[in-house]
């Protein structure tokens, strides 16, 4: 996996992190994800790359799905509380269930 693959799935579980509104310490948990993608960027350098224009791109392109996957890479990562762990997982089948039925 690449620098750009890293920053894009550490962007995505950000905005996973958003949707989860049950989870009443999600504020804290995206700024230890903040401070995170910001401590990759500073050791992780990468020439000729915006990262601020990637990542509104990959908030608009990325699916919810997608995003909450992300989101368990990147709570494992930060070891955030296995309760949002479990709520992620939870919100993920959820929307599995409602797009296979769709199908």
């Amino acid at each position: 996996m690449d620098l750009k693959d890293q920053f894009k799935y550490l962007v995505g579980g950000y905005y996973g992190i958003t949707y989860m509104d049950d989870y009443p310490l999600k504020v804290y948990v995206l700024k230890d994800i903040e401070n995170y993608i910001k401590d990759f960027i500073e050791i992780n350098p990468i020439d000729n790359f915006n990262y601020e224009e990637e990542a509104k791109k990959y908030e608009e392109e990325l699916s919810e799905i997608t995003k909450l996957q992300d989101a368990l890479l990147v709570l494992n990562k930060i070891n955030a509380s296995m309760e949002l762990v479990l709520l992620v997982k939870k919100r993920l089948k959820k929307l599995n269930q409602t797009k296979n039925n769709l199908f």
